[in-house]
């Protein structure tokens, strides 16, 4: 039987356009530092916090995305942001899988 899917809250930052997520009221780069949410209450209270954060023109587009948790940490369920949690796909040198700890996310 499958886990049952929790999620994230992700945004990109405004400045840069860097994909963004979610932990403890404030925004990390790292997939693998987010906060999970296993109830729709929380998960949506932390999306209603981060409006504060669009209003200050400091991320766009937050929203909530399913993830499955695994014995290495959480996963991404749709490809879309299984791409968007690995950076750049245009070169290999840039972004997020250029950082030395790409194998962590």
């Amino acid at each position: 039987m499958p886990l049952p899917a929790l999620q994230i809250l992700t945004a990109n930052r405004l400045k840069t356009g860097e994909v963004l997520y979610w932990h403890q009221a404030t925004w990390v780069s790292g997939l693998n530092q987010a906060e999970l949410f296993p109830d729709a209450g929380a998960a949506n209270a932390a999306l209603a916090s981060a409006q504060a954060f669009v209003t200050a023109n400091q991320v766009v587009s937050p929203y909530l995305l399913e993830v499955r948790q695994d014995k290495s940490g959480a996963r991404p369920i749709k490809e879309r942001e299984i791409i968007r949690s690995l950076g750049p796909s245009v070169r290999p040198d840039t972004g997020k899988q250029a950082g030395p700890d790409f194998n962590d996310v």
